[in-house]
């Protein structure tokens, strides 16, 4: 009798799939994204949402313009913890709107 392989993550899977079928960008774009909460914290989760990652930006909509002023004045550690989520430097700027 042989052993069977344990179960792969989900998350693996996809990015075997996505790299073989040339969408690394998208994927990486994709955990991006799924990485923001952990980056920076619940607090400011809860009054931000992701719109989008489009050329090196990541939009970033913002509940109200004291938290954008803060946003702002943190941009580039939020920016460079999001890139060592991903593994390297995808994100060049975050616009918060």
């Amino acid at each position: 009798m042989s052993k069977a392989k344990p179960p792969k993550e989900l998350g693996s899977i996809m990015a075997d799939v996505c790299r073989k079928i040339g969408m690394t960008e998208a994927y990486d774009e994709y955990k991006t994204i799924q990485a923001w909460e952990r980056v920076v914290g619940e607090t400011i989760a809860k009054v931000t949402s992701v719109e989008k990652m489009k050329d090196g930006n990541l939009y970033v909509k913002v509940r109200n313009p004291s938290w954008r002023m803060e946003l702002n004045f943190r941009k580039r550690d939020i920016t460079n913890r999001l890139n060592k989520a991903v593994g390297y430097e995808m994100i060049q700027t975050i616009i918060f709107r």
